[in-house]
């Protein structure tokens, strides 16, 4: 079955840098849309950047020019890249894939499938 294991979550000032990581095992991959969501307490999660089945990537605006989608379909692994981060960006964040193509307008919870159990991301001030 599809497993999504994400990592590389921690603390960290405002203003640095971490990449989470989300191993993908289960499916072949290199036909997935993915995706990077994230969830605050209290609040609905909500899409942050996507990576479909063609390679297009897509970004919320909150993090455009911050935060960049890739991924390494030899190894199986999504990758986010965060840098600039701000104390807003602090969050639970999951990766999550889907068969086929997911278009730039659907980053959205409920077009994907499969998901991360999340890491968690905190940027203090």
């Amino acid at each position: 079955q599809v497993q999504l294991v994400e990592s590389g979550g921690g603390s960290v000032q405002a203003g640095g840098s971490l990449r989470l990581s989300c191993a993908a095992s289960g499916y072949t991959y290199s036909r997935y849309s993915m995706g990077w969501f994230r969830q605050a307490p209290g609040k609905e999660r909500e899409g942050v950047a996507l990576i479909n089945s063609i390679g297009y990537t897509s970004y919320a605006d909150s993090v455009k020019g911050r935060f960049t989608i890739s991924k390494d379909n030899a190894k199986n692994t999504l990758y986010l890249q965060m840098t600039s981060l701000k104390p807003e960006d602090t969050a639970m964040y999951y990766c999550a894939a889907d068969d086929g193509y997911i278009g730039p307008g659907r980053l959205i919870p409920g077009r994907f499938g499969y998901w991360g159990q999340g890491t968690q991301v905190t940027v203090s001030s």
